[in-house]
């Protein structure tokens, strides 16, 4: 895997840029202390407010049952293979108190290249063992193995009407964001934009990452509780103001590729979050773009920008890293402060360390003024 890249505002033309497109200037606000029951307060936001939020009451997705200490874990992959470290998954999970079912696709991948493939198993493998997952009530909660591709490619054979009667835990990110999707449209629970197996938790990424998926799937993270963030990664509010609804999005890659489809993203009355890895500006540029030409921009009441890291290609110079920082920053200020409503950057969501669980689809409201996001329904039960 290459080494991230995580992108901060550039040390001079970005910053200058975004505090003048915010209608202020002078130095940014001190990262914000560590995070209490209540959000981190930064000193008075430089930024331009947002328009008062729409009227109208909006509701979450229906909570999930609680991951309890000593329930199974069914590791499964959806997309794409990580073969060779099924032993590491089970133990991991064993030594976390939870024993670990390891579906055939968490074993795929042979390392033979007349075998393997960009897909764990096929298709109708992958869908069955997603079912089975689901409707095995000894399974207590999935934590997908890893992404890559292939998720999308289930999605018009899933079995809404038994996910739903079967709700329990899912998580992943990137390519599993095809999933989270569809099942806020057609299962409605709440799912976890959270960390992978072998793309994270074995990689051993910072404390929060782990801390933060368990508190959700266990119930610490009540409702009125503010989403940790750690304080020495600094968080930018491009446009000030709070505002409620709930939380939809994950890899914008995918959320581009589901457009046009019955399992594309509802936007209206969200809190849009979106986040990618290894795109440079002008394909980030295009799936904005899209996203509006779509009419998917009109009606969020905020925006949460998680991580854009590999933005540059590998191997590009100081000079090229900082001037793609800055069309990422520019393109932020273009597409998201007309919209009035408050945003967000530099959540640490994503593929990234470390890498933050969201709960997709629930109610939360994101405080730009205050720089915190607070889940405000029970995310289980």
């Amino acid at each position: 895997m290459h080494r991230r890249l995580f992108l901060t505002l550039p040390s001079a033309l970005g910053a200058t840029a975004l505090l003048q497109a915010c209608g202020g200037g002078g130095d940014l606000p001190p990262e914000p202390p560590a995070p209490a029951p209540v959000p981190p307060q930064a000193q008075p936001q430089v930024c331009a407010p947002a328009m008062p939020g729409a009227p109208g009451v909006v509701s979450g997705l229906m909570p999930v049952p609680a991951l309890r200490p000593g329930g199974t874990v069914a590791v499964l992959a959806p997309a794409s293979p990580a073969a060779g470290r099924a032993q590491e998954v089970a133990d991991w999970l064993a030594q976390r108190g939870f024993a670990a079912r390891l579906y055939p696709s968490a074993y795929a991948g042979t390392g033979d290249p007349a075998q393997d493939d960009y897909l764990a198993a096929s298709d109708a493998q992958r869908l069955q063992e997603l079912h089975a997952a689901f409707a095995d009530p000894g399974v207590h909660a999935i934590v997908c193995l890893r992404g890559g591709y292939g998720s999308a490619r289930l999605l018009s054979q899933i079995d809404f009407a038994l996910l739903r009667s079967h709700p329990k835990p899912f998580v992943g990110y990137s390519d599993i964001t095809a999933l989270h999707l569809a099942l806020a449209r057609h299962a409605g629970f709440v799912s976890f934009h959270g960390p992978m197996l072998t793309s994270d938790l074995l990689r051993n990424r910072q404390a929060p990452t782990e801390a933060a998926l368990f508190a959700q799937l266990q119930g610490r993270q009540v409702a009125g509780s503010w989403l940790p963030h750690p304080p020495q990664f600094a968080l930018h509010s491009l446009r000030c103001g709070a505002a409620q609804g709930r939380l939809v999005g994950g890899n914008l890659t995918l959320i581009g590729s589901t457009l046009g489809t019955p399992w594309e993203i509802d936007t209206q009355d969200a809190i849009l979050f979106i986040e990618d890895v290894g795109e440079p500006p002008y394909k980030i540029d295009r799936l904005l773009t899209q996203l509006r030409l779509a009419g998917k921009l009109q009606g969020v009441r905020g925006v949460l920008i998680g991580d854009f890291s590999d933005v540059s290609a590998a191997g590009s110079s100081p000079a090229q890293v900082a001037l793609d920082a800055a069309r990422l920053q520019r393109l932020w200020q273009e597409f998201f402060v007309p919209l009035n409503v408050p945003v967000l950057a530099g959540w640490r969501s994503g593929h990234v360390d470390p890498n933050l669980t969201l709960p997709m689809g629930a109610l939360v409201t994101l405080d730009a003024d205050r720089q915190g996001v607070r889940v405000d329904q029970a995310l289980v039960v």
